[in-house]
């Protein structure tokens, strides 16, 4: 018996993030070249054009009280960390009042290796404490980052609390991204990992099991290693093969889980230049194992960018194959929360983004 009722079938709420443009990246280190960032505002623009365009229910901007909030980041993330990112940017402009005309990237990191360097060190040095929580130099901090990522956290709990009071679908519609975003650490473009804040939220308002099914061309490192040691959290990826894909340093299929998660994380990494069929079948067989977990609710962080002609990843998925997608998950037969994540073919993310939601409201 699963924790919600059936209810009747209402149109899927929308929930986006009015901050989302604070932040504004200027530039990224991509493949040693410093590049134009290719996570920008635009990307939300034109999917909430898109849903304008051909509504699927209600667009809303999240009401959700601050203090359920804070307490939403925490049971996520590590509060040391969250300090980190509410204070970073006056950090970084007080190292040099020039920094104020420029993105914080990260230049020094400690590796984790044993004996290489104290991880615990009392550095105070903001470069330091910047690699410190950081895993790329792709990803710029910037003055709105803290304000933009929070308030997607908002749009994330307020679709929490939306198949929690009995709705079949929400969708939080935000950037920056979030799945690579780990307890005390931040990269692939993510700050706070808006679908472990869903499903965490899930979890508190009195669900026994969740899946989280990331259809992200990147394997989403942060939600796994979040949940790695849970039970309760069933963690699935599908996603360009970490041996030749970013984030390159997990995503494999031997990580299963650890200690009482044994079992309950599992990687299906696919070769750069897959086709939907291939993809199609890897995510028939995620869902067999949501299924037999038992969920009571789906998380999906919904990644655009296993299409054909996004610029910066490897997959084969057209533009109609989203509807199918969406006719998929919706098989799953549970209420499902989807996270705006990747997909950088910015024109076409719009379409892409609401390809899903529609072939997911049509099948339910």
């Amino acid at each position: 018996m699963t924790f919600f009722a059936r209810m009747p079938l209402s149109p899927m709420k929308v929930f986006h993030n009015p901050l989302h443009a604070a932040h504004a990246g200027r530039q990224e280190m991509f493949r040693g070249r410093m590049v134009p960032s290719h996570e920008v505002p635009q990307r939300l623009e034109y999917v909430l054009a898109e849903l304008r365009r051909r509504p699927l229910g209600e667009l809303l901007e999240p009401e959700v009280d601050d203090a359920a909030l804070c307490r939403a980041l925490e049971r996520v993330h590590d509060a040391a960390y969250l300090e980190f990112l509410r204070d970073a940017w006056q950090a970084w402009v007080a190292l040099d009042p020039d920094n104020a005309g420029r993105d914080a990237l990260p230049s020094v990191w400690p590796l984790g290796r044993p004996h290489a360097f104290r991880m615990d060190a009392p550095t105070r040095h903001f470069a330091a404490r910047l690699g410190m929580h950081a895993f790329d130099a792709g990803t710029p901090l910037t003055a709105g980052t803290w304000q933009a990522a929070r308030a997607g956290a908002a749009c994330a709990l307020a679709a929490a609390q939306e198949l929690l009071a009995g709705a079949r679908g929400a969708f939080a519609l935000t950037r920056p991204p979030g799945h690579h975003a780990g307890p005390d650490y931040f990269g692939g473009y993510c700050f706070i990992n808006n679908a472990a804040v869903a499903a965490q939220a899930l979890r508190d308002g009195g669900c026994q099991r969740i899946a989280v099914l990331d259809v992200d061309y990147h394997h989403g490192n942060g939600t796994q290693t979040i949940f790695y040691e849970r039970a309760d959290v069933l963690t699935l990826s599908i996603h360009g093969d970490p041996a030749t894909e970013y984030p390159f340093f997990l995503g494999f299929a031997d990580e299963r889980g650890a200690g009482p998660g044994l079992g309950f994380n599992h990687n299906l990494p696919l070769p750069r230049g897959s086709d939907f069929a291939t993809w199609r079948e890897a995510l028939r067989c995620v869902l067999d194992e949501v299924r037999a977990f038992g969920a009571d609710a789906l998380v999906v962080p919904m990644g655009l960018d296993t299409f054909a002609g996004d610029p910066i990843c490897g997959f084969a998925l057209r533009q109609p194959d989203y509807l199918e997608v969406g006719a998929e998950l919706a098989s799953a037969g549970l209420p499902t929360l989807f996270t705006f994540e990747g997909g950088y073919a910015v024109a076409e993310v719009g379409v892409n983004a609401v390809h899903v939601l529609q072939g997911f409201e049509q099948a339910r």
